[in-house]
């Protein structure tokens, strides 16, 4: 992994551990890369409504489209799991918005075994309001 994903694990891993989950115990933690080269990190928020829950991931981009970036070169996904962590149907289709379909996603388990796969191979039939509407893409 390169330096940036490096720093975008490490971003993740903090974000982890401030993640608020009493509910399920599973504590996520997710790190984007910007258009800009800046990183947005996020964790998992639970709610006792748990549909109102927002996952690590779409916590990172949202904090990203606030401060007026919509691009994501890479994103980090990382948890409290042995196994390596992908992101959810919800979470893919988000990454999908602001993403090319080569952009690369790790995925990391807590032991620290990693693996990269595409947008395009997360989610190979994405929803496009680019492609649906005939929009210019932002990248």
């Amino acid at each position: 992994m390169s330096d940036n994903i490096e720093e975008l694990l490490k971003a993740a891993q903090e974000a982890k551990e401030k993640a608020y989950a009493p509910y399920s115990n599973f504590f996520v933690g997710a790190a984007v890369l910007s258009g800009s080269g800046k990183i947005y990190s996020g964790c998992n928020v639970e709610n006792i409504s748990y549909g109102l829950t927002i996952c690590a991931e779409r916590n990172a981009i949202f904090k990203m489209v606030a401060a007026g970036e919509q691009v994501i070169e890479a994103i980090v996904v990382t948890g409290n799991t042995e196994e390596i962590l992908p992101p959810c149907g919800a979470c893919r289709q988000v990454i999908a918005e602001f993403s090319r379909p080569d952009t690369p996603v790790y995925m990391c388990s807590k032991k620290g075994d990693r693996q990269k796969a595409t947008v395009s191979q997360l989610l190979p039939y994405t929803l496009s309001f680019h492609e649906v509407l005939g929009h210019e893409r932002r990248y």
